[in-house]
């Protein structure tokens, strides 16, 4: 597995052997001996992707399904699904920081766990990358479609197209250097930052001096919203823990998770990263200060403004963007168009980050490979990138116009993405046991990033990550994912785990005869 098979990856010693291997940290520059990649992100690119894989379209969108279903306990929601992520972040971190010449931190799985995990781990990681693309395609392009419709252009026709172009342009963007997808990383994260810091100066201003609103038609709302003013009020009037019942605040654990989902992206970059043992911690550590700026704070702002009984489904199930809603009572009724830009750019930038992440994962996939035919694809260009594994990857999620055109096919479809959020729980479990066997190996060093009460916090996360696997089965939207999860698992994770061992009993036998 090229870098991965490090001297003792492969030992488990007793923890006070493997504390005691402090003096083994090897160099970056020695472990880079087989990483054919350019190190061209430097702090600033590593810093912005973090924030990037923190801010999704669900913060400008679908966060209105989350105040409706608890209200301002919502916060809370955040802040603890926040703290786990963050544990999830440490482990990937401090494995990554001992070894910062992988692409992957699915390598660890393998390395820890065997390979067959790891390979049941890395083709999931690799599809579930793939799935969500193309759900990010048909975003993208229904986006920007919204985005014309405010000024009264009808693009619905040209949909295809404006799907082709979008990933024509990300796909050369990822083929042309790893430092040209750090620079458009960078832009799309300030453009989404710019947002949510506007729409918090705006919601203070308005509660400092008691902005008083009247009704107005929100687009991409059914009817009229109510008049109203800004107060701390609207936070703590009447306040409940669930207020909707405790069925909704378990549903809304979920639906919060799913929001951080990608977040473990920038432990895809370290390999490719300037000075990644110094960047690398900064960019982790940052992250709850995040959540708690652009998530929680855009939350409490929006609420303070817009109290959270006026979040109402559409007929369709639909919710208005808060964002807008904040922006329409603000007197900005351009707000509407500048919001769905910053969700072009939103969606467009997990669009890039897939195609750049996807793209590392099936080269990792190939570079491993027996196949003679399939371990051509696991090579660089000239410009040190994995062009053909990005432009395969590419392939695959430029399918989805096609899907989309054929009803039949589109149910399959998904079903088969709905399970994508399922699998990806049970790689983040795999991806924290791996890290209990770093630790227990003697592989580990004291003096690194190491992740603090790990006895408590890796088991804490793996709880939490089964505890959210359950709340699947809870709601009737969300069983059909559960359960297409677990028979994934099982047949194949099953075939993986059973090959690996026939494959391994074969060459045991090999070698006694």
């Amino acid at each position: 597995m090229g870098a991965a098979g490090a001297p003792g990856s492969s030992n488990a010693g007793d923890p006070a052997t493997a504390a005691s291997a402090t003096s083994t940290l090897e160099s970056v520059e020695s472990l880079d001996q087989a990483n054919e990649m350019d190190r061209g992100l430097n702090n600033r690119h590593v810093q912005f992707i973090a924030i990037g894989g923190t801010i999704g379209t669900g913060l400008f969108l679908g966060s209105g399904k989350s105040i409706a279903l608890t209200g301002p306990s919502i916060v809370f929601v955040y802040i603890g699904v926040g703290l786990v992520m963050f544990m999830l972040m440490r482990a990937i971190g401090e494995m990554m920081y001992r070894d910062p010449s992988q692409h992957t931190f699915i390598n660890f799985i393998t390395r820890y766990l065997g390979n067959g995990w790891g390979k049941f781990a890395g083709w999931s990681y690799w599809i579930v990358l793939v799935l969500i693309g193309m759900t990010e395609i048909t975003a993208v392009s229904t986006y920007f479609i919204t985005f014309f419709n405010t000024f009264g252009i009808d693009l619905t026709p040209w949909k295809w197209l404006i799907e082709l172009v979008f990933l024509v342009a990300l796909a050369t963007i990822n083929l042309v250097a790893v430092k040209a997808f750090g620079e458009a990383e960078f832009w799309f994260s300030m453009i989404k930052i710019t947002l949510i810091c506007a729409m918090i100066v705006t919601a203070v201003v308005m509660v400092v001096i008691g902005y008083h609103y009247n009704a107005v038609q929100i687009p991409g709302h059914d009817g009229v919203s109510p008049a109203g003013s800004a107060s701390l009020a609207n936070l703590f009037d009447n306040f409940s823990i669930a207020p909707n019942g405790w069925l909704a605040f378990l549903m809304s654990f979920q639906m919060v998770f799913f929001a951080y989902e990608a977040i473990e992206f920038v432990g895809v970059t370290v390999s490719e990263t300037q000075n990644p043992r110094k960047v690398l911690p900064k960019a982790i550590n940052e992250i709850i200060m995040r959540i708690l700026i652009f998530y929680v704070g855009a939350l409490l702002a929006i609420m303070c403004i817009v109290p959270w009984t006026s979040f109402q489904p559409n007929k369709d199930g639909s919710f208005a963007s808060p964002f807008i809603m904040v922006f329409q009572y603000a007197g900005l009724n351009w707000a509407s168009a500048l919001v769905f830009f910053v969700v072009i750019t939103a969606a467009s930038s997990s669009l890039n980050s897939l195609l750049y992440s996807a793209g590392r994962h099936l080269y990792q996939l190939a570079s491993e490979s027996e196949s003679p035919v399939f371990s051509k694809i696991g090579v660089v260009s000239k410009r040190r990138v994995p062009a053909r594994a990005i432009l395969i990857s590419a392939a695959c999620v430029l399918m989805s116009p096609v899907i989309n055109a054929f009803p039949q096919v589109h149910s399959a479809f998904v079903l088969f993405s709905s399970a994508s959020s399922a699998v990806i729980i049970f790689i983040y479990i795999l991806t924290m046991l791996a890290h209990q066997k770093y630790r227990r190996s003697a592989d580990f060093i004291g003096d690194g990033f190491v992740m603090p009460a790990y006895k408590f916090t890796n088991t804490f996360a793996i709880v939490f990550f089964v505890f959210i696997y359950v709340t699947l089965f809870l709601a009737d939207d969300t069983i059909g994912s559960g359960v297409a999860g677990l028979v994934w698992l099982a047949v194949f994770g099953g075939y993986c785990l059973l090959h690996d061992r026939f494959q391994n009993r074969d060459l045991k036998a090999a070698l006694r005869g």
